[in-house]
């Protein structure tokens, strides 16, 4: 898959994926104004163009973003070194949305009709610390 930001500064390559989850936690929706769209993409991807400018939101990840135009391009967990991006960077690909996660912290001001496997916020560090 390859994608950019919206002004172009930044391009990224990532292997081809079908599936987007949805992540409803506090700082998704902070930083992205919504839940966040994310493909798991692992460790193989590689961005060319601008180099990505990156935020420590947490001690076990970083956000980043196009220094030019703000878009955002990444989650990055630092202890296996995961990847997840945003699947707006990604104009041409079709995805399914698979999964939503921090169900528990969904305002209710929105509902999605998708038929998807949803998760609390205390399954997805459950499921964490077992890896």
């Amino acid at each position: 898959m390859k994608g950019s930001c919206l002004c172009g500064s930044v391009s990224v390559s990532a292997p081809n994926h079908a599936e987007v989850s949805l992540c409803h936690c506090s700082m998704c929706r902070r930083w992205s104004g919504g839940p966040m769209f994310a493909v798991h993409c692992s460790s193989g991807i590689e961005f060319t163009g601008d180099k990505p400018k990156a935020y420590q939101s947490s001690e076990w990840a970083e956000r980043g973003f196009c220094e030019k135009c703000g878009t955002h391009l990444f989650y990055h967990l630092l202890p296996n070194n995961e990847y997840i991006l945003p699947a707006g960077l990604f104009q041409d690909q079709d995805f399914k949305l698979v999964s939503e996660i921090f169900i528990d912290e969904k305002p209710d001001f929105y509902e999605l009709r998708n038929d998807t496997r949803k998760m609390t916020g205390q399954q997805v560090f459950d499921q964490f610390a077992k890896q």
